[in-house]
C-alpha cells in the first residue's frame, strides 16, 4: 500500500460504541480530519484542531461509514504554529476502502499476548488468507507500557493485517497497566470517553470489551502501590448492570465478550484474586445477556473451554475460548506466535489455532 510519508502506518479503524475510531500514527505535526460523503469528522480538542501529537484519533459514526465503504484522510502538515496566522502546507488526501461486517458469517482473528512480536502474529493471520471481517487485540500487545514507542506494536499489527479497511477491536491486558506510560494508554488506544470497557456491534455482531486490570492484589510488591484495580473493577461492576438493563444485545444474533483475563478460571495464588467480583460478572452474563462466546488469553495456551469443565471454577455464561500462545525463538531467530482463527456462521463456532507458519494446529467446532 502506498501511504503519505507522513503516515508512520496505515490508519486503524476501531469499533467502540455507535462509531469507529480512526487512528493514524505520524512521523510530523499535522492537523487532521476525515471525509466521508462531503462530511467532515475532526481531531480536535473543543474546537482546536490538534497538532501537537504522534497519534490523531477521529471519531466516525459507525452506520456513516458501513452505508460509505470508504472513507478520505485529509492532513494539512504545520510549518509553524504561531498565536497569530500560524502557517501550514495545504492539503492532502488520501482514499481508504471499508468494508464492514456483513451477512450471516463473520470471521475473526484474535491475537492477545503479543508482548512485541510483530512479524509472527501477522504471519499467523496470513493463514486466513485476507478473509478477516474483524481484528481482535485481546492484551499485552507490548510487552509493557514503560516506553512510549512500545504502543507502536498495536498499530503495526492493525496496519499489516487490516490495511485500514476492516475493523478491530482493543482490550487492554494486565501487561499495559505497567510502566511510565500505563497512565497514558487511553490517550493511544480506543476506549469509551477514556474508559477500557464498553460494548460495540458491527454487522449482525454485538460485543462487549470487559478489563480485568492487573493480575495479582493491589498491594502486591510488583506493582509498587502504583494501581488500585480493586476500585476500578468496582465501577466496571456498576457499568455491566447498566449494559445488561438496556437489552441493546437482544438485538444482534451474536453476541461475545473480549477481555484478556479468563475471569472464571481461578489461578493459583498470589493470582486468584477478586472471585466474588468475577462471580458477580460471571452471573450477570450468564443470566442477562447471554453470550455465545467469550474470547481471553492471559494465560499463553490454547483451549475452548465449555461451561461446567474442570476450568469453569465461577459459573460460565458460554464457552471461553483462550487463543494466544507466544513462543521462545526459533531456529531463525523469530519468536513465534500461535493465534485463533474463530468463524461464527448459522449456530455454530469454529476455532482454528493456527501458528506464524500457517499450520492450523487445532479445530474445535461447537
Amino acid at each position: 500500500m502506498n501511504l503519505p510519508e507522513l503516515f508512520r502506518t496505515a490508519p486503524a479503524v476501531f469499533a467502540v460504541e455507535d462509531e469507529y475510531q480512526i487512528f493514524v500514527p505520524v512521523s510530523a505535526e499535522c492537523l487532521m480530519w476525515v471525509e466521508i460523503n462531503g462530511e467532515c469528522y475532526y481531531d480536535d480538542s473543543n474546537g482546536i484542531l490538534r497538532s501537537h501529537t504522534t497519534l490523531h484519533r477521529m471519531a466516525v459514526p459507525c452506520r456513516v461509514l458501513d452505508d460509505a465503504g470508504e472513507y478520505t484522510l485529509c492532513y494539512r502538515k504545520v510549518i509553524e504554529r504561531k498565536p497569530y496566522f500560524p502557517e501550514t502546507e495545504e492539503v492532502v488526501r488520501h482514499r481508504f476502502c471499508f468494508r464492514p461486517v456483513q451477512g450471516d458469517r463473520i470471521r475473526i482473528f484474535h491475537i492477545a499476548d503479543a508482548h512485541s512480536r510483530v512479524e509472527s502474529p501477522i504471519l499467523a493471520a496470513q493463514t486466513m488468507e485476507g478473509n478477516i471481517d474483524l481484528l481482535v487485540l485481546n492484551g499485552d500487545i507490548p510487552d509493557h507500557s514503560g516506553k512510549l514507542e512500545n504502543f507502536d506494536a498495536i498499530y503495526r499489527l492493525c496496519a499489516e493485517i487490516t490495511q485500514g479497511r476492516i475493523p478491530c477491536v482493543f482490550s487492554r491486558g494486565n501487561h499495559d497497566t505497567r510502566g511510565t506510560y500505563a497512565e497514558n494508554i487511553a490517550e493511544y488506544t480506543p476506549t469509551r470517553h477514556g474508559k477500557p470497557y464498553f460494548t460495540f456491534h458491527v454487522g449482525k455482531l454485538w460485543g462487549l470489551v470487559l478489563d480485568c486490570g492487573e493480575d495479582k492484589d493491589d498491594s502486591h510488591a510488583e506493582y509498587g502501590h502504583t494501581v488500585c484495580c480493586h476500585a476500578f473493577r468496582k465501577r466496571e461492576t456498576e457499568y455491566l448492570k447498566q449494559v445488561a438493563q438496556t437489552r441493546e444485545y437482544r438485538r444482534y444474533p451474536y453476541k461475545i465478550v473480549i477481555v484478556h483475563k479468563p475471569f472464571t478460571y481461578v489461578q493459583k495464588p498470589p493470582f486468584d484474586i477478586e472471585q466474588d467480583i468475577y462471580k458477580e460478572w460471571c452471573d450477570i452474563l450468564r443470566n442477562e445477556i447471554h453470550p455465545d462466546l467469550m474470547l481471553s488469553g492471559h494465560l499463553h495456551r490454547t483451549a475452548v473451554w465449555m461451561p461446567g469443565c474442570p476450568e469453569d471454577h465461577l459459573g460460565q455464561p458460554c464457552p471461553v475460548i483462550v487463543g494466544a500462545k507466544p513462543l521462545p525463538k526459533g531456529e531463525d531467530g523469530r519468536a513465534g506466535f500461535i493465534g485463533a482463527a474463530i468463524t461464527l456462521e448459522a449456530g455454530r463456532t469454529t476455532v482454528q489455532f493456527v501458528d506464524d507458519k500457517k499450520n492450523i494446529l487445532e479445530e474445535i467446532q461447537f
